[in-house]
């Protein structure tokens, strides 16, 4: 029997090109583009437990205690979402990660749930990447107040996303849910309009 994920296709493959030509190279430059299929794992447990402690060693990495703070080993970034919730964000195969954190969790009070379905990432990198989002999203982007590593839930054009910024370049990582990423995609490719020349469509 075919394997089902081999069908499966992201919510904006249909933008693929379209985000493509938005790219613009250079000093003011700027890029867009999906990050398909990766592992999103919701989990749930007390932070001062056992089980959290066990959750910890199976990542390879610290649960953050505070908002926007982010913890990264390997292959796998845990966010924060609540006092006791967790956003975990992964390279690795959903299946695996989600049975690796469902067996440290064991029988203890929590949940740990396989999310990946939910939301696609879009990656938004470049020189004038911060310019682009500050069209529309309400927080404070300047580095003195959001810096590599700070994830927090907002905002960009009327879509509530998750926020991640990886690094100074800056490059941003945008997680709406699967039924906004076609509004997400187009508001993106419109607000990248001023740094493109008229050669692209």
């Amino acid at each position: 029997m075919a394997d089902p994920s081999a069908f499966a296709v992201s919510p904006l493959a249909h933008l693929k090109e379209q985000m493509s030509a938005a790219t613009v190279t250079g000093p003011r430059g700027v890029s867009l583009a999906e990050l398909p299929f990766l592992a999103m794992v919701n989990v749930r447990v007390d932070p001062a437990s056992e089980a959290a402690a066990r959750i910890e060693k199976a990542l390879g990495a610290v649960l953050p205690r505070e908002c926007g703070q982010t913890s990264t080993a390997g292959a796998h970034t845990a966010t924060w979402a609540g006092p006791d919730e967790w956003l975990v964000l992964s390279r690795g195969e959903p299946a695996t990660l989600t049975g690796e954190l469902k067996e440290a969790l064991g029988a203890d009070p929590g949940s740990v749930v396989d999310v990946s379905a939910n939301r696609t990432t879009v990656q938004l990198s470049g020189p004038s990447a911060r310019a682009v989002l500050e069209k529309g999203c309400p927080l404070d982007l300047h580095p003195r107040a959001f810096t590599p590593g700070r994830a927090v839930s907002t905002t960009v054009g009327p879509v509530p996303v998750v926020l991640w910024q990886v690094d100074d370049s800056p490059t941003y990582r945008l997680l709406p849910r699967a039924s906004f990423a076609d509004y997400l995609g187009r508001w993106l490719i419109d607000a990248m309009g001023e740094y493109r020349g008229p050669e692209v469509p």
